[in-house]
């Protein structure tokens, strides 16, 4: 590679842009006024994905066409304490894996549905 195809790649640092202009108050405000608006449609988007969920779930059909829908349904089961598990198993002087799958295997699974829209 030549060098000056490398340095055609290279990404300015933030020391090289120049700081002498002022940031305006205008601008300023129109970062909070698009913060502002994101949050306002990420809402829009959660509210429109809940309602088509729940059609969804009770029996709705999708209108042919370019697009799909369909829900992923997915199981988990909250095992952030295997580490506490296990340390309680060296003490009881229990094999620790063997001990950590009967506790898995007696916890009850938590059920997540997710709309997927293709």
């Amino acid at each position: 590679m030549q060098a000056s195809q490398i340095v055609s790649h290279v990404v300015p640092f933030p020391q090289s842009v120049p700081a002498k202009e002022p940031i305006t108050q205008l601008e300023i405000e129109l970062l909070l006024s698009l913060r502002g608006r994101l949050a306002q449609l990420q809402e829009q988007v959660s509210t429109e994905e809940a309602g088509l969920q729940a059609r969804f779930e009770a029996g709705a059909s999708v209108e042919l066409g370019a697009h799909r829908v369909e829900l992923k349904e997915s199981w988990r089961r909250n095992v952030s304490w295997k580490s506490v598990c296990i340390r309680l198993a060296r003490r009881l002087k229990l094999d620790g894996a063997a001990y950590c799958a009967r506790v898995l295997a007696g916890t009850k699974p938590t059920r997540s549905v997710s709309l997927v829209i293709s």
